[in-house]
């Protein structure tokens, strides 16, 4: 493949934290992705939520096809662009390893439980993840993946200039130049997200009733996708208009990503990868129209769809399950499973064993999560 200067070289990676021999079939980063998608928090994701909880219904995304969407968007952009396509990929499939149960609801209800203990933060979760959680060498904890992985997890979202407790901990082991950007590939990565789940939540709140094809129809972007797809035939049904919609969504937002990056590259004129990172501002991006419309999407889902009635009723549901969960393991640890029991030592209430339960809580699906609750909750359910 032909990669443009400024992509990141996978025969020029800075490595693993533990020295391993090189694949002779495969690249670092395909060994990267391979192994995030071999990987036990990938395969959960298949049971947390993305904006519905997993029993409200079969076909709403959950946290995996969430990310198998972004993947497909980030690769897209990452070949018109040059750069790596399979750094680019484990990026965008790792991106939310480290989301709770009940997608945002239980980041806000474990949030809220670990404030006296250093907060939570899913991005940084999903470092703790790949870097300690996951158990499936012998020879360390994590996955061991490449320096640029890991580099674009932690800092996807720009330089990270206050960074959560365990992100400063690991980059003091194993430094992620944290005050500069990350590679283009990771900027590709994280607007890859923000299309994915623009366009698909708003097809979710579609199929789900809380929005109908008038409520979207004033949306930039939406609403001139929306009249196309009428144009293209004019007895089409409301199943096909809105895919017909959302696919121009998608289109429009990506190729307004490709153009504006292409811009900036220019001007940039970057030699290497390294002066990506060292730039001063993301070289990938909406232009400033484009980024305006999204702003305009995101209040707008926000009023109208995240804080519907209906979502606030799960999220309390939710936000208490979670809560009365950290609030029974972190006072009677004895309630552990035993392996988990043994990583949180002695002592109640300390922040080892608030750690350790957060993690407990932060990997379960929404199920597990459920069942765990009545098993802990309620006495006529057996542990």
């Amino acid at each position: 493949m032909d990669r443009a200067k400024w992509a990141v070289r996978p025969d020029h990676t800075r490595g693993r934290l533990h020295p391993e021999p090189e694949s002779p079939s495969r690249s670092p980063f395909q060994r990267d992705r391979d192994r995030v998608i071999h990987s036990s928090a990938f395969r959960k994701l298949q049971y947390k939520t993305q904006v519905f909880v997993n029993h409200e219904g079969d076909f709403y995304r959950t946290r995996l096809t969430h990310s198998l969407e972004v993947a497909q968007i980030a690769r897209s952009i990452a070949r018109e662009l040059g750069l790596d396509e399979d750094l680019t990929e484990a990026l965008a499939l790792a991106h939310d390893l480290g989301h709770p149960p009940f997608g945002h609801a239980g980041e806000d209800a474990l949030a809220l439980a670990m404030k006296p203990f250093g907060g939570f933060d899913h991005n940084a979760q999903s470092l703790r993840v790949v870097t300690l959680l996951e158990s499936r060498y012998a020879a360390f904890d994590g996955l061991n993946l490449t320096w640029e992985t890991l580099e674009g997890l932690a800092k996807h979202n720009g330089p990270v200039r206050r960074p959560p407790a365990y992100v400063a901990e690991y980059d003091a082991r194993h430094g992620l130049e944290l005050a500069t950007h990350a590679s283009a590939e990771a900027q590709v990565a994280a607007l890859s997200d923000d299309i994915a789940y623009h366009s698909h939540d708003l097809d979710d709140g579609l199929r789900a009733g809380i929005l109908s094809f008038a409520d979207i129809a004033h949306l930039p972007v939406v609403g001139p996708a929306l009249a196309d797809a009428r144009l293209a035939s004019l007895d089409v049904p409301p199943t096909r208009l809105r895919h017909e919609t959302n696919r121009r969504v998608i289109n429009a937002l990506i190729n307004d990503v490709v153009q504006e990056s292409r811009r900036r590259i220019a001007a940039l004129d970057p030699e290497d990868a390294a002066a990506i990172r060292r730039a001063k501002k993301p070289v990938i991006a909406f232009s400033p129209p484009m980024a305006e419309a999204n702003g305009i999407i995101k209040e707008f889902l926000y009023a109208r769809m995240y804080r519907h009635w209906r979502q606030n009723r799960m999220h309390y549901k939710a936000r208490k399950v979670v809560g009365e969960l950290f609030a029974v393991l972190n006072g009677e640890p004895g309630l552990l499973p035993d392996d988990w029991r043994a990583r949180a030592g002695e002592g109640v209430g300390t922040p080892r064993m608030a750690s350790v339960v957060c993690d407990y809580i932060a990997g379960m699906t929404d199920r597990f999560a459920m069942d765990e609750h009545l098993r802990l909750t309620d006495i006529s359910v057996s542990g």
